[in-house]
């Protein structure tokens, strides 16, 4: 696999070693120990799955505390725009984020480690969206900021007005206003 580095460290792009032929094509989408020897250690715990069309914007989230998660995601079918914003109180990157788009075509995977808000929206007429988290899900350690925050300046490649969200996704606060934030000098988020 290739680790490709971004504008924030620790947040990275990872391109498999594809081989095609006339039947299609095989490659490894999950390798532990090249993952621990390339990226960082990190043991997986949970795998999810959703589906959605075009327009839909998922994010921004994350969870608070001891439930924080890394998560590695990609896409399976259609594409996306992947984001991921730094909220690590004291991080030489903090409010800025990452942005990649992830296609069924490019096979790419982005890495987002614990103390970054996620999200994504979809390009495709539909998607499906894959991505594995190193911590259970744990409704009561919610949290999110808002996806179209002004301070962010995330470019989500779809007009406003076919902006597709959840009734929650639609209330979430600024990033200046979010009650909880991470601390960038917490090992936990490093």
């Amino acid at each position: 696999m290739n680790v490709i580095k971004t504008a924030i460290e620790g947040v990275v792009i990872i391109e498999p070693r594809i081989f095609p032929d006339d039947r299609g094509y095989f490659f490894e989408s999950w390798n532990e120990k090249a993952f621990n020897e390339q990226v960082r250690e990190i043991h997986f715990c949970q795998d999810n799955q959703s589906k959605s069309s075009y327009g839909v914007l998922r994010g921004l989230h994350f969870q608070k505390g001891e439930h924080s998660q890394s998560k590695l995601v990609r896409v399976v079918r259609g594409s996306v725009l992947d984001v991921a914003v730094d909220i690590r109180k004291g991080s030489p990157t903090f409010g800025q984020h990452v942005a990649v788009e992830l296609t069924e075509d490019n096979q790419r995977q982005f890495f987002i480690p614990r103390g970054f808000a996620h999200g994504f929206s979809v390009l495709s007429e539909t998607a499906i969206f894959q991505y594995k988290c190193d911590n259970f899900y744990c409704p009561e350690s919610e949290g999110a900021i808002a996806w179209n925050d002004p301070a962010l300046k995330i470019d989500w490649r779809i007009p406003a007005d076919k902006v597709i969200l959840s009734p929650k996704d639609a209330h979430h606060p600024l990033l200046k206003d979010s009650d909880y934030l991470f601390d960038y000098n917490e090992d936990l988020y490093k």
